[in-house]
């Protein structure tokens, strides 16, 4: 192994996403999934009920 090949076997990556762009890449998966399964169904089902019992 060269010198140089080894220097970049060794080096961890410096270059990290930032939280919010991991967000980004995760969110629309999560919705889709979310959709797909019927769990926005439930979620907008437990806000109305909660929505009706604080109204009282």
């Amino acid at each position: 192994m060269t010198r140089m090949a080894a220097e970049r076997a060794t080096t961890r990556p410096t270059d990290r996403r930032h939280p919010l762009v991991a967000a980004a890449m995760v969110v629309p998966l999560a919705f889709a999934l979310a959709f797909m399964t019927g769990g926005i169904d439930a979620v907008v089902t437990q806000a109305s009920s909660v929505a009706g019992t604080l109204g009282r």
